[in-house]
This record gives structure tokens, sequence and C-alpha cells, in this order.
């Protein structure tokens, strides 16, 4: 054994401390993802009543901790509960792992993804796939997502379809690690406001975005700083719920022949979707891949 994993299922809350720990304490490596395969980007509670007041991540996350076998496991656990106690430790396994360079299997697995005809999002280790095209540098990372499930590729897919975003002003709502805006500024956007609840995932954003070049066109914000009217483009890739008790929002954002765009949304929910923002936008055909949706409208 030349790496083991540890891993654990927790809520969101003793996922972030649990990750604090371990990076501190010997892990050459800490990711996060929904449990029980739940989207990989920005899910939110469906039971909740009002998505901008509370809204983690996601409501279990996998935590998994790569350690090298110098680093004994019973010790890290005895460690890690020692400095938690008096709670108990969430479900966890230590996983032993074969032989192999662990650093060139990330990034075999982390490839450049196309999206549309122009757009591309490609990890940091690798040249831009075309030079001519637009190219959103972008790591995997701290639970949020680098473009590869289905609602967020819908999503890239819809702001490669227009030809020019130049002095376009968009909302990317509920933003994670930002990808949506970064794609936006990329293709011309004169600014673009990424709006999420966790503070987090505008840190993260605001780093992406100097990283790529677009600070200038990029500014974050919570749920209640965003003070906005006017947005030609909305995007907002969450869930049901969130998405139907902010229709109100949204429409008082978006200018008159404005664009809302909507995912995150199941092909079974698209009429109580539809339902909800047909009082201020005239509503397309939905677009659907792997069993989700993009729904987009026009404010009357």
């Amino acid at each position: 054994m030349t790496c083991w994993q540890l891993r654990f299922i927790a809520d969101r809350n003793m996922a972030s401390q649990l990750a604090d720990w371990l990076e501190a304490n010997g892990a050459l490596a800490v990711t996060l993802e929904g449990a029980a395969d739940q989207p990989l980007f920005d899910v939110r509670p469906a039971e909740l009543s009002s998505w901008e007041n509370e809204a983690p991540l996601w409501e279990q996350i996998r935590l998994t901790a790569l350690f090298s076998a110098g680093v004994d496991p019973q010790h890290t656990l005895a460690a890690l509960s020692a400095a938690l106690s008096p709670v108990l430790l969430p479900p966890h396994e230590i996983i032993p792992l074969e032989e192999q360079d662990w650093a060139v299997t990330w990034r075999e697995w982390c490839v450049p993804t196309r999206f549309g005809q122009r757009l591309w999002v490609h990890p940091s280790w690798t040249e831009p796939p075309d030079p001519r095209g637009f190219n959103v540098v972008l790591d995997p990372g701290m639970a949020f997502g680098t473009g590869t499930h289905p609602t967020t590729a819908l999503c890239l897919e819809w702001l490669d379809n227009h030809t020019s975003l130049a002095g376009v002003k968009v909302i990317d709502y509920g933003c994670g690690s930002g990808i949506l805006a970064l794609a936006a500024a990329k293709l011309g956007a004169e600014r673009v406001v990424a709006v999420d609840v966790d503070k987090v995932a505008l840190e993260v954003t605001r780093d992406n975005a100097l990283r790529n070049g677009v600070s200038a066109q990029i500014i974050t914000a919570l749920p209640a700083e965003l003070d906005v009217r006017g947005a030609d483009i909305l995007l907002a890739n969450i869930l049901l719920k969130p998405l139907a008790d902010l229709a109100p929002r949204f429409a008082a954002l978006v200018t008159p022949m404005g664009q809302v765009v909507l995912s995150g949304i199941l092909e079974r929910q698209v009429t109580d979707c539809l339902a909800a923002y047909r009082a201020w936008f005239t509503m397309d055909k939905p677009r659907y891949s792997e069993g989700w949706a993009l729904l987009q409208g026009v404010r009357r």
C-alpha cells in the first residue's frame, strides 16, 4: 500500500470541519461530493422554504481524504476523534489503495471538455484546447462543479449558442465555482454578478475570475447584497423549489426583453417550473439532457 483513503459521509457543517482538520494534518488531498448520487452542482435540500435564508451545498456529503502510506490510519482517526470531542465521528471507512501515481491518475480523469462549438473548460495543467475558442481554466475541488453535470453543461451550451455577449449584463444566481459567470465573461459579457449563499463559493469564484483574467468583469454578492436591476440574462442552476420561490425576484431583476435561463430541474418538474414563471416570462420549449431540463424565457 502506497496510499490510503479515509472516507466519511457527513452533513455540510461536519464535512467542512473534517476537511479543515484533515488538510491541516497530513492529507495529500481532500475532495467533497454529493452523497447518494446527488447532482454535482449546487444542490439544495428540496424541502427548504427559503433558498436564500438557508442552503447548504448538499444535505449529505461524501468526503474523501488521501494519505500516504507513512501516515498511520488509526493514529489519524484517534487524533481526529479527540479534536472533535465530544462530537462523535460520522460513519467512515479506511480504503487501502493499490500502487500508482495518483497525481497522474487525477489528471488523466480531468480533461478539457467542449460545450457547444466554441467554449472549452480545461484544468490548469493543460494548454488551451482551441486558441481561437473561448477557454475557461477551472480545476476540480471544494465540491463545486467543473461543467460535467448535465445541468451545468446545458447552461454552458446555451451560452455558447449566443453569437456575442458583448455589452450584456448577466447575473449567475447560485454561482458555485463561478463556471457560468466565467463562461459569460469569456464570451464578452460587460458585467457579470455572481451570487451565492455560500461565502466559500464567492471566494472560489473570485479566485477563478482572477486566474482567467476576467476579474474586471465579475463581481460577487450574497443574495441580500444583490441590488441590481436591468440584467439582460439571468442564469440560475439550482433546484425546482428555490427556482419557484425566486420567480418574482428574478422577474424584478431582468429587464424587459431580457432572458431567464433555469436549470437544475428534472424532466418531471418542468411543468411546475413553467407555471411559476409564465406570469412574467414567455417561456420557450425545454431542452433536455440525461433526465434534466433547461428552461429559457423572455421577460414581458
